[in-house]
């Protein structure tokens, strides 16, 4: 009786803390279509200043394939008043810290100052959209960071080509079907106008989003935002018609080899929608359920029990125009590929066969609440939400009432939706396997 008192406090407990954690902003347009959005914490003496645009890998010419990630690099070499080398100096010299990452949707840069130094900040990126230096000494330059870079986290890391794997068999026709840091021999072979055109066409206000977060005076942030990135002209508007894939409708199968591994992989992956849809939110749940921590059902009965695997995991890779939901196993022992596949399967037809059960379903709320709480515990948790919420779904609020969504599903339709997309005939068998010297 005490635990479920006690399971009944820590409830009501993360709740409150849920509804008093809710993001107040303010938004507006620069009239060269800059989208600005404001939220005042003075709570602490920091600020957090960010641009996102909305350029990612799948804009790129399929010819010329990690220009995104390499801009990402590439625009902090320099501009017209921040000589080359010297924006991280700047940075740190004035208690700072900042970063970049770029994802196949969009691309995120940012900074974290002292309050004091807000003014610095909006001038900073001002400066890398509005004066940027491209030039050939700094294109050389970023090639060897993303080559190397390219080396440290894909090429020479166990496991690390999976997703590239997966997306070439899973798209077919959309620009997903690429990775976001792309093939070293298209920048090798892109000229410096080629660069150029691609910031001339990407970087402008009317396809960005500015955040600033943190102890500000709004009234002083807008004026400072005005003097410095309202006279950036406009850009031409940018029109996406990508194309769509034809639905998944008979197994796909595949083998790929890694130099780096000795343990081989079984991989079940499914086309899935984008994460504005509300199937998206339930396949997340779907995802925490079968492998969401120690308790979750795959873990506990694989790794756990049966000890049949090293590792599972259930996930749901979801973006802009499509998503991936992924089952992913390593075996232990002697345990075949096929047969942990049948058990991760086996998992999954329950949950398509019968309703989860209430107290797992009431796991799961839970940690959706947490994870809600969490989002945006930091001004620069906040600032990355802003901006992404603005950008890619369209909704701000969403900050605030994103977890509405996860409140409001069922346990039927967790099992409806299980139904619709994890089908074996829906998806990709992927063995990801050690690469032999003669292979």
């Amino acid at each position: 009786m005490k635990k479920g008192l006690l399971s009944l406090a820590c409830l009501c407990f993360v709740g409150q803390i849920a509804t008093a954690q809710k993001v107040e902003f303010e938004e507006y347009d620069l009239d060269n279509g800059m989208h600005v959005i404001l939220h005042q914490d003075n709570s602490a003496p920091v600020v957090t200043t960010s641009v996102m645009y909305h350029v990612g890998a799948k804009d790129e010419n399929p010819e010329r394939t990690g220009f995104a990630h390499f801009f990402e690099h590439l625009l902090f070499e320099g501009t017209e008043n921040i000589e080359r080398g010297e924006w991280f100096t700047i940075v740190t010299s004035n208690g700072g810290s900042n970063n970049a990452n770029t994802t196949d949707d969009r691309t995120y840069y940012y900074e974290v100052f002292p309050s004091n130094s807000v003014e610095l900040g909006l001038w900073m990126e001002s400066e890398r959209l509005m004066h940027p230096i491209i030039n050939q000494i700094g294109v050389d330059t970023q090639n060897e960071v993303v080559k190397e870079e390219k080396r440290l986290r894909v090429d020479n890391q166990p496991y690390g080509n999976i997703l590239a794997e997966i997306k070439k068999h899973m798209f077919k026709k959309h620009p997903y079907k690429g990775t976001t840091i792309g093939e070293m021999a298209h920048l090798d072979a892109a000229t410096l106008e080629e660069f150029q055109a691609f910031n001339k066409k990407f970087y402008v206000p009317n396809n960005a989003v500015l955040v600033v977060a943190g102890d500000i005076n709004p009234t002083e942030v807008k004026k400072m935002i005005s003097d410095y990135f309202g006279p950036i002209p406009r850009g031409n508007d940018i029109v996406r018609n990508f194309p769509k894939e034809d639905p998944i409708t008979e197994p796909m199968t595949g083998k790929a080899y890694d130099h780096n591994i000795q343990i081989p992989a079984i991989i079940a992956a499914y086309r899935t929608p984008s994460f504005k849809s509300r199937d998206s939110y339930v396949l997340n749940m779907i995802s925490s359920y079968l492998s969401g921590g120690k308790s979750s059902k795959l873990y506990k009965k694989l790794v756990d029990e049966q000890k049949q695997a090293l590792a599972v995991q259930a996930v749901n890779i979801s973006q802009e125009d499509y998503g991936v939901y992924a089952l992913f196993g390593l075996p232990l022992g002697e345990v075949s590929l096929q047969d942990l596949l049948a058990e991760m399967d086996e998992e999954i037809v329950k949950i398509q066969e019968n309703l989860i059960s209430e107290k797992d379903f009431q796991k799961l709320q839970n940690q959706f609440e947490n994870q809600f709480v969490n989002s945006n515990s930091s001004i620069s948790g906040i600032a990355n939400s802003l901006a992404r919420y603005y950008m890619l779904y369209g909704d701000v609020n969403l900050i605030n009432n994103e977890i509405d969504i996860y409140r409001s599903i069922t346990r039927e339709q967790i099992q409806e939706v299980a139904k619709k997309y994890l089908n074996p005939n829906q998806r990709l068998t992927l063995e990801y396997l050690p690469k032999s010297e003669d292979q």
